[in-house]
């Protein structure tokens, strides 16, 4: 699991101040870790000679910092690597929101965006330790029973870190906002909940007999999921 980072909230910049919806951005550290904990993909954004470049990548919380991995000749990483700005952004959709216009459907959320330059991780305890986070991002606990890279594995692994120093959140809750004039109208409004859910596990017919299904994973929280 993620270690856990300082309390308190990032420092507000001119990038992650929230200028429109104020009140529902924020720079509390917990909400921040929280939302990066529950998600599984990112969205990675940065800028090439051949112009910007958005790509989605699996990532790992490890306290006050973010980790992306991927082939050692990995272009985009090679890039993040060199000092480039990059922007993360991770969202998860909570509902879609039906109001009685069309001006007001919406959807509920709840996102982080952060900023920063990536730099490259070399040291082979911290990869080492980068490994099981992913892992274990999957499912708590799988790192404990999955073989754990060999140093060739690691030879051929390009990860690259992102400080947790500039950043913000930004949730919706709720049902529709319409305009008081519109409140009579004979439509229906509302909110349609969206979780994700996984299915039940299926085992890999290759290879040796297998155990039965751990029970990280017959536990997982998405075989949970309302």
């Amino acid at each position: 699991m993620p270690t856990d980072s300082s309390a308190g909230t990032l420092p507000p910049t001119d990038r992650t101040v929230l200028r429109r919806k104020k009140e529902r951005g924020s720079h509390e550290r917990e909400l921040i870790n929280t939302i990066l904990d529950e998600a599984l993909v990112c969205h990675v954004g940065f800028t090439t000679e051949r112009g910007p470049v958005v790509l989605p990548m699996f990532y790992a919380r490890i306290g006050d910092d973010l980790f992306v991995h991927g082939a050692a000749a990995n272009d985009m990483l090679r890039h993040l690597d060199g000092g480039t700005l990059v922007c993360i952004t991770v969202t998860l959709l909570d509902g879609l929101v039906f109001a009685r216009s069309a001006f007001h459907h919406s959807m509920n959320y709840r996102s982080v965006v952060l900023f920063g330059v990536a730099e490259r991780v070399t040291d082979p305890t911290t990869l080492r330790r980068v490994s099981a986070a992913l892992v274990d991002h999957l499912a708590p606990g799988r790192s404990g029973e999955a073989r754990p890279p060999t140093d060739e594995e690691l030879r051929a692994t390009r990860v690259v870190r992102l400080p947790i120093r500039e950043g913000s959140a930004k949730v919706r809750t709720g049902g529709p906002i319409d305009d008081a004039d519109d409140m009579a109208l004979p439509v229906w409004a509302g909110e349609l909940p969206v979780r994700l859910r996984a299915g039940h596990p299926v085992s890999d017919p290759q290879g040796r007999e297998q155990p039965g299904v751990p029970a990280y994973i017959s536990a997982h929280p998405l075989l949970d999921a309302p």
